[in-house]
């Protein structure tokens, strides 16, 4: 083709090449419109109904807000938000620059029982008109309210999912029974700590739809209350004159499951502060059945009118927080106390039920049965001015992120159905002033040959008061020597201000200790064979009861309050009338199949020795026994070889192994030589014990302990394997053992009060 002079010669190719370019950037920006359109903004619409539930939902209504391209916020408000006496509330939502979407008067006035379900109903009337115009992907609903176990129905009928905020938790009051009904509606769960995730999962809600978030308002208070304006916030709530840590903030609400019990506490709150003397700021109590009757002990009182008080219906969260961060105690049932205030290490007494089983740092200190005012005093005496550690249970101030991010995942197309799994949960446990005013102790029951003991045992091992009588010879005399003298012991424990938390037997022969039965007892106690001690006594004292045989729990005495201390294998040999004792393998005493391990007595250490009281031959315990002592020196004093020069023996007293012993000091040589087999015999079969479990301590104990100690070690010196030589033989410490023993079991293993 003839090319003209000045005209652009275009290649055909590159033609091609640039339609296609430009056809691809337009398909590209069509996809992405298309994707734009497709993302949905999650239309979030949170709930709130009271001045409580507003200072959890508010930073994450500040974090939904701050993501327009995530989220779509509605906010609906109703409950006390809206009363007057209750300080209009909702008017700190609007200054927090939130548009409210609906505002719902849903609260009867009454403030009792019937008031509470007939504002549920009108919540029930009034929401689906509003959520049915909101249509949210997902509601947002907090806590253990009334109002909010009305939000959920609503949405769960109306098959809007729910995300609610702290299930799981445990408070002890009506609030648990809702806070569990709202977290079988919701869908999904945002909780505060490990142990409301597992309560969760043992409620049978899908783990996948759980989040560990930690409480959102911990996200604004770790981060606002070191404040240096904090001391102008303190004064204008309290005064010029009042000084950092030298006031209390009081806070107590009503118990709807215990109304009258509950205006009883607040009354004896009111009169302990009044007494205590310092400054206080008291808030009113939320809307509950029974606030009308504490507000009205509050204004009988004359609290309001009192120069030590500031009565105040609320206060700004952000300066709520600096309060409670800078008082000297906080009282009351709030669950701020047991949870925000932790997080200061703010002293707090915790009254009454209404918090019963939530999880709190070492700074709460509960008073479960405040019935008096002198033990609400006590515990302001205990806690005001202290500090704690600062506790971080419910939080570590990154929630909301974490909620933000489990919003985005949530897929609107999966199904709402649940899945279900049963789990184990661990209870908790908290301290409380009855266990700081009494001494927590055990009933110790030793059933010996010869007398039947019983002990009040504190913690400590100190033996606070024992009962000694002889012990009946039938099996129902004994039984009711036992629970009588229980009994007695249990009246006087409350006198001496013990807390008798179960009750431990000591007892000669085999026993179950599974089963708390005595399968064979020794020939000293007769009629006690297949004899179920647990039953009867747990049956008439209401406690648990414990039940070994009384080597066993020699072991167990040395390894709570003796040379055991510490030591994870040892083995304790008692040397008495017979020869027993225990062993402790990994800290764990050993029982055998079928509850005959540690029958040391019974070693053999003879083919061909002196007969056994078991039916056998060449026992330890015959050689080496204190019958066995006894009867080789009547042996060798009916054939007057016994006394020495200068020995002094009365004729009318018995001849026991002490004869023996102290002919032997003076140069017996007869008597010398019976007690050197005695102690080879008991030396070599400690040496047997030694090479079998491989101890690193032996202690004797019993009444013979400090005579065998040095030739026992001689005899393991000698003849013990190498690796075995240098294992410490020492003697027991303790006056009681038996007695120690049961006792430990119960102070070992009795589980903790949990109301």
């Amino acid at each position: 083709m003839e090319k003209h002079p000045g005209s652009l010669c275009i290649n055909p190719h590159e033609v091609y090449s640039l339609r296609m370019l430009r056809s691809r950037e337009k398909m590209e920006r069509e996809n992405m419109e298309e994707h734009n359109q497709s993302k949905k903004r999650l239309r979030v619409c949170v709930a709130t109904c009271n001045r409580a539930d507003y200072s959890k939902l508010a930073p994450i209504m500040f974090g939904i807000k701050s993501h327009p391209e995530d989220f779509e916020l509605e906010v609906v408000v109703l409950g006390s938000h809206l009363i007057d006496d209750y300080g209009n509330t909702f008017r700190m939502i609007e200054q927090d620059d939130f548009d409210i979407g609906s505002k719902l008067h849903t609260i009867v006035r009454g403030e009792d029982e019937a008031a509470m379900v007939e504002s549920v109903g009108l919540a029930l009337v009034k929401l689906p008109d509003v959520l049915q115009r909101l249509r949210p992907d997902i509601l947002v609903v907090h806590g253990d309210r009334f109002d909010a176990l009305a939000l959920a129905t609503a949405a769960a009928l109306m098959n809007i999912r729910i995300l609610h905020l702290e299930g799981g938790e445990v408070s002890g009051t009506i609030d648990d029974s809702i806070r569990h009904a709202i977290s079988k509606l919701a869908h999904y769960h945002a909780c505060c700590t490990r142990m409301a995730e597992q309560h969760l999962i043992a409620m049978c809600e899908d783990h996948c739809r759980i989040l560990l978030a930690g409480c959102p308002s911990y996200d604004k208070l770790l981060s606002t209350h070191h404040r240096e304006d904090y001391m102008d916030i303190i004064k204008s709530w309290l005064g010029d004159k009042v000084q950092e840590r030298d006031y209390i903030v009081a806070l107590q609400h009503p118990v709807t499951t215990d109304i009258q019990h509950s205006i009883k506490i607040y009354g004896l709150m009111l009169d302990a502060l009044l007494s205590f003397n310092k400054k206080t700021l008291i808030l009113f109590p939320n809307i509950d059945a029974g606030s009308k009757e504490m507000v009205r002990v509050m204004r009988k009182k004359g609290i309001e009118q009192h120069p030590n008080f500031r009565a105040v219906k609320h206060i700004p969260f952000e300066q709520f927080i600096q309060l409670v961060c800078h008082a000297g105690c906080m009282i009351g049932n709030s669950s701020c106390g047991v949870r925000e205030a932790g997080a200061f290490g703010t002293p707090v007494i915790n009254l009454g039920t209404r918090q019963t089983g939530r999880e709190t740092g070492e700074n709460v200190l509960h008073v479960r049965d405040a019935d008096t005012q002198n033990k609400i005093y006590h515990a302001l005496e205990l806690q005001f001015g202290k500090r704690y550690p600062c506790s971080k249970i419910y939080g570590d101030g990154n929630a909301v992120p974490r909620i933000l991010k489990f919003l985005r995942t949530i897929d609107l197309d999966e199904p709402l159905q649940k899945t279900f799994c049963f789990p184990p949960v661990k209870d908790p446990i908290s301290q409380d002033i009855d266990h700081i005013l009494e001494t927590q102790s055990a009933l110790a029951i030793d059933l010996g040959g010869t007398n039947l003991r019983v002990a009040i045992v504190c913690m400590r091992g100190k033996v606070v008061k024992k009962y000694t009588q002889p012990n009946p010879k039938t099996f129902e005399a004994r039984m009711h020597l036992i629970l009588k003298m229980c009994t007695d012991a249990m009246r006087d424990a409350v006198c001496l201000n013990c807390r008798i938390l179960g009750v431990g037997v000591s007892t000669g022969g085999r026993v179950n200790p599974q089963e708390g039965v005595v399968l064979h007892s020794t020939k000293l106690i007769q009629e006690w064979s297949s004899v179920d001690l647990r039953t009867p006594i747990s049956d008439a004292l209401h406690l648990p009861v414990w039940v070994d045989n009384d080597g066993n729990c020699a072991a167990l005495a040395e390894r709570k309050f003796g040379h055991g201390k510490g030591v994870e294998n040892f083995v304790t040999v008692i040397t008495g009338t017979g020869i027993g004792g225990g062993i402790i393998h990994h800290n764990e005493l050993v029982h055998g199949s079928t509850f005959c391990a540690a029958e040391l007595g019974h070693i053999m250490v003879s083919l061909d020795g002196p007969d056994c009281s078991c039916g056998s031959h060449g026992c330890i315990e015959a050689y080496a026994s204190g019958m066995a002592l006894q009867k080789e020196a009547k042996r060798l004093h009916d054939e007057d070889l016994l006394k020495v020069e200068g020995m002094d023996m009365k004729l009318s007293e018995p001849i026991t192994a002490a004869h023996l012993i102290s002919a032997a000091r003076m140069g017996n040589s007869k008597a010398d030589a019976i007690l050197n087999k005695a102690s080879t015999a008991l030396g070599v079969g400690i040496i047997n014990i030694l090479h079998i479990v491989n101890p690193s301590l032996v202690i004797l104990s019993g009444v013979l302990a400090s005579y065998y100690q040095a030739p026992v070690q001689r005899i393991i010196s000698e003849r013990a394997l190498l690796s075995a030589q240098s294992i410490k033989v020492v003697t027991s410490d303790l006056e009681e053992p038996a007695l120690l023993g049961a006792a430990s079991m119960v102070l070992d293993y009795a589980t903790r009060r949990i109301y």
